[in-house]
């Protein structure tokens, strides 16, 4: 008993560690997953078939997606990120029109949001990965009742056009909700991810009872999207005298919309001398 309680503390020990190491390193901790996973299924890719399989049924194909529920659930997270998505553009576009006020939240906030966004579930993942790779999803698999041969991860091949199965964009998606976490006030943010990675779980579950996306898409896009989100927050949030922070972010957005504002006005003073000009030849024709 003793020696048995002895190993469960040393198990204990030694997790919380790595649980300390991978929160003071978390690029590297991410970087590492990353590498665990892609080595783990490329030495065992049976295990990709096997969890597409367990929501597999012979002769009816993936049932899950025929469940009105699912189906339903499926677009919630493209929905929380269009929210979010359209009210930090709002949040640019009125400081852009509006240059004298003060922006409502700090303008790293908007930014590290859109800029996340758009470098990872939408250059990385959807515009790299899956219009590259070509990796055809379980549905589309031998298999599964398809036509196409399973091919591995990381690895590129002619079995799919576009918008293929490697790495899963909505997976993808759902983790770069943690991005509010991110940015959020201190005394949110365990609440935030309380909510949003359940949600980021079950959305990509989801996708896999779907046949849209195997195991490792999911376990890859994660990975790949946090990486993204870590990068952009220590550029946009690093100290330093070369940092870019919020007043430096407030001046650049004050100069823009004074610019906008002067190229609007001398646009409208021509467009409206133009139709003067306009109006005065129709008249005289007339």
């Amino acid at each position: 008993m003793t020696r048995a309680l002895e190993n469960n503390n040393k198990s204990l020990s030694a997790l919380y560690k790595t649980w300390g190491w991978a929160a003071a390193h978390p690029v590297l901790a991410v970087c590492g997953y990353i590498v665990v996973v892609s080595v783990f299924f490329l030495v065992f890719p049976k295990v990709d078939l096997w969890a597409s399989g367990l929501f597999y049924v012979e002769g009816k194909g993936f049932v899950a997606k025929d469940v009105p529920i699912l189906r339903e659930f499926r677009h919630l997270g493209p929905y929380l990120i269009k929210i979010a998505a359209i009210v930090s553009v709002a949040i640019m576009l009125l400081k852009l029109l509006l240059p004298a006020r003060s922006p409502l939240v700090p303008l790293r906030t908007p930014v590290f949001l859109v800029s996340t966004l758009i470098l990872g579930p939408g250059i990385l993942v959807n515009a790299i990965l899956k219009d590259n790779w070509g990796r055809p999803r379980p549905n589309s698999v031998e298999v599964f009742g398809g036509t196409a041969h399973y091919q591995d991860v990381w690895v590129m091949s002619d079995q799919c056009a576009s918008n293929c199965s490697f790495v899963s964009g909505e997976a993808s998606g759902s983790m770069w909700l943690v991005a509010l976490a991110f940015v959020a006030p201190l005394a949110w943010r365990a609440a935030i991810l309380w909510f949003v990675l359940p949600l980021g779980f079950l959305l990509s579950l989801n996708r896999i009872a779907f046949g849209g996306h195997f195991l490792s898409d999911t376990l890859l896009s994660w990975g790949l999207t946090l990486l993204v989100l870590l990068f952009v927050h220590r550029l946009l949030y690093r100290t330093g005298a070369r940092a870019i922070d919020d007043t430096r972010l407030d001046v650049w957005f004050t100069k823009a919309g004074r610019g906008l504002q002067r190229w609007t006005g001398r646009a409208a003073a021509a467009a409206s001398r133009a139709a003067i000009r306009f109006k005065n030849r129709f008249s005289k024709a007339s």
